[in-house]
């Protein structure tokens, strides 16, 4: 299987967000360059493995947590994970209510498009 480099980029994206970083403090900190930073962030640059170990360390995370769920598995439980990490409970109880209305919907509009195409 194939590294996900998009879904690895929007991780790093993310953690480097709630980190209260800039792409320039990141890219300052491994001395690259901001449009490399944001080629990793968007999947447009394969990162080396070196690169990828010092992302990790500047945000303090494990190389697993950026490469974890990066083998297209759907398992996106760390990016759930950091979209709820500054969430209050009444922020996270709105966007679980929606997710689950968004979810019934998709799947109504799913069954009344597979009978129009069947009649």
């Amino acid at each position: 299987m194939e590294l996900n480099y998009e879904r690895m980029g929007k991780i790093i994206k993310a953690v480097r967000i709630a980190r209260g970083l800039s792409q320039a403090d990141l890219a300052e900190s491994i001395d690259l360059s901001v449009p490399y930073i944001s080629h990793i962030e968007t999947g447009r640059s394969k990162a080396s493995l070196e690169t990828i170990v010092n992302i990790a360390n500047v945000l303090d995370v494990t190389v697993d947590r950026l490469l974890c769920g990066n083998l297209d598995s759907g398992d996106y439980t760390p990016e759930l994970r950091e979209l709820f990490s500054d969430c209050n409970n009444y922020e996270k109880s709105m966007i679980f209510d929606m997710a689950n209305e968004l979810k019934k919907s998709l799947r109504r509009n799913k069954e009344l498009m597979f009978r129009k195409r069947n009649t």
